[in-house]
């Protein structure tokens, strides 16, 4: 070997080296904020909690951005020298073999080296190339749980389970919320039959924390029996109370769904818990498992990954999303995939008075807040490749005519340089219209309990026509329109003047004076394509919802803390 190549050598390894190093920082970082989740529960304090969630949640990039600028200081004039990174990447698969989760790892290098050379696509020589890692492939052990044996007393063994959880604030009623588990698996088994069959039951070793409730994530199993067990813990004034008992799939599902602030939960392998999860959750992808752990860019990964592979094994066409077209973004579906992708347009035509830079921040806001189970978690992705000949004519036509800015070809392939990936809802529009009468009214009093759950966490959905919001598999109505999303504590709630003449009624623009941050609520209803029965049935339950006083009375409470 030439000096030269010893000197090469020598630097891909302490490149290496420092990106190894670089992860390794950042998990403990990570970690330690995470640790912080059990005082914030004890404390109640939940306004520590939600700034913890907003500074776990900036760690990856602070240190990708970091190690990007580190490496290019100690590679000079060969930062964009490929031969380099390939003996840099070799060196640093070498290193990372014995790493806890070695996929996140390379995601974390992957991660660095596009930002390095602005890739496009995908770089397999100087990259970790997302369709080939697979986080759980090489999975050998599993997740640290406890496990309780039924000799034949739920009751013993759910004293047991609740008398290892270690809180420093006190149980408001042990021996009550013993009783009431018990009695809530109890009833479950029965009615299916399986009370006799329960072995043991295996949790979780860390509690999992998210917002203000900690929840103890387990399974219950037996002969021929694999049940989910989430039990959720809430910490009153008085004490610790089990606030409820998830034994259902779907239940469990929404828990750890899409629409759910990231999970603070101290794993030493993510991927060990992501197994566990899996056995419960059957059907959830593994990208939104990944994602609501609070490993936000994996599940980027992993989705990409699901994506990919999907394109390869299908035939059909990328085409425009149901539903009514949005006037700030162009919405498509792959129809046999579950998601849909979001392009931001060049221009957005009248009434939107909203810039680009404003509707990025939008979905910045959506991904750092407590998204109440009410807002879809957006993912977003640049520089994605798609082949050109997968995109339907029409919407081809229109996101070259319209979003020519972050869409362009190159070869027979389209590349957008920005782009939002969410999971596919029902638009409520179109659910409205061909939903039994009773999943109607269900849909319509859920979208009002929408409306009041993003209220408490202090978001205003600011357009709320039915068409920005969605129906799940599980019959919940979510929020996905962020373009004039604003803070409710933003906005100045006021009731609506009365009309001093007949002429003033019968004008089409408002009489009065209206600023910008203006809302007027007792308005709201004559926007919502309700028929009388659905309209009904939101005034009956969440009428206060078009009343300037109930808002501000939000306002009050936030204030509060």
């Amino acid at each position: 070997m030439s000096a030269a190549d010893e000197l090469t050598a020598a630097l891909a390894e302490e490149c290496a080296r420092h990106t190894v190093e670089a992860f390794a920082r950042y998990n403990a970082e990570f970690r330690a904020i995470t640790r912080r989740a059990p005082l914030r529960f004890d404390s109640r304090d939940l306004r520590a909690s939600q700034q913890d969630a907003i500074e776990r949640i900036g760690l990856y990039e602070r240190f990708v951005n970091q190690t990007v600028a580190e490496l290019r200081e100690r590679l000079g004039s060969r930062s964009l020298e490929r031969a380099l990174w390939r003996r840099i990447r070799g060196a640093f698969a070498a290193r990372i073999t014995q790493q806890p989760d070695p996929e996140f790892t390379k995601t974390f290098f992957s991660s660095i080296s596009r930002r390095v050379f602005g890739t496009v696509g995908v770089a397999p020589d100087v990259e970790f190339v997302a369709t080939d890692l697979d986080p759980l492939a090489g999975i050998h052990t599993s997740v640290g749980t406890n496990t309780y044996l039924n000799h034949g007393s739920l009751s013993l063994l759910f004293e047991d389970l609740l008398g290892d959880l270690r809180f420093r604030s006190p149980w408001r009623d042990l021996d009550g919320s013993i009783a009431h588990v018990t009695a809530e698996v109890r009833s479950h088994l029965r009615s299916r039959g399986e009370l006799a069959a329960v072995q043991k039951i295996e949790v979780i070793r860390p509690v999992f924390y998210q917002v203000s409730r900690a929840y103890v994530v387990g399974r219950i199993v037996g002969r021929g029996l694999l049940l989910p067990l989430v039990i959720a813990l809430k910490n009153s004034e008085s004490g610790v109370l089990v606030d409820a008992v998830m034994l259902a799939e779907d239940d469990v599902s929404i828990v750890f769904s899409f629409t759910r602030s990231y999970f603070h939960v101290d794993l030493e392998r993510v991927a060990e818990a992501v197994v566990f999860l899996k056995s419960i959750m059957p059907r959830k992808p593994v990208s939104e498992l990944f994602t609501v752990l609070g490993r936000a860019r994996q599940g980027k990964t992993e989705r990409y990954r699901e994506l990919m592979r999907h394109l390869e094994h299908t035939s059909d066409l990328f085409e425009h999303a149901p539903g009514v077209r949005g006037l700030v973004m162009v919405c498509f579906t792959l129809p046999s995939f579950g998601v849909v992708f979001k392009v931001i347009r060049d221009r957005f035509p009248h009434p939107k008075t909203v810039l680009r830079e404003e509707v990025l921040a939008k979905y910045q806001l959506v991904f750092i807040h407590d998204r109440a189970g009410r807002l879809v978690d957006a993912q977003e992705f640049r520089r994605l490749r798609f082949p050109r000949a997968r995109f339907a004519p029409e919407l081809l036509d229109e996101l070259e005519r319209e979003a020519s800015s972050t869409v362009h070809e190159e070869g027979t392939d389209l590349v957008f340089d920005h782009m939002y990936i969410e999971r596919r809802l029902t638009p409520l529009n179109l659910f409205l219209r061909s939903a039994s009468a009773e999943a109607a009214e269900r849909a319509v009093l859920d979208y009002g309990q929408c409306i009041r759950d993003l209220a408490y966490s202090n978001i205003f959905p600011g357009d709320l026509l039915l068409k920005n919001f969605g129906v799940t598999r599980h019959g919940r109505v979510i929020f996905y329109d962020y373009d004039e999303l604003c803070r409710v504590t933003d906005c100045n709630f006021r009731d609506l003047p009365r009309a001093e003449s007949h002429e003033d009624e019968m004008r089409a623009e408002a009489w009065f004076y209206v600023g910008e941050s203006d809302v007027f609520p007792e308005s709201f209803l004559s926007f919502l394509a309700f028929n009388d029965a659905q309209r009904e049935a939101l005034l009956r339950l969440h009428g206060e919802i078009l009343t300037a006083g109930f808002w501000r009375a939000v306002q009050q409470r936030l204030a509060q803390g």
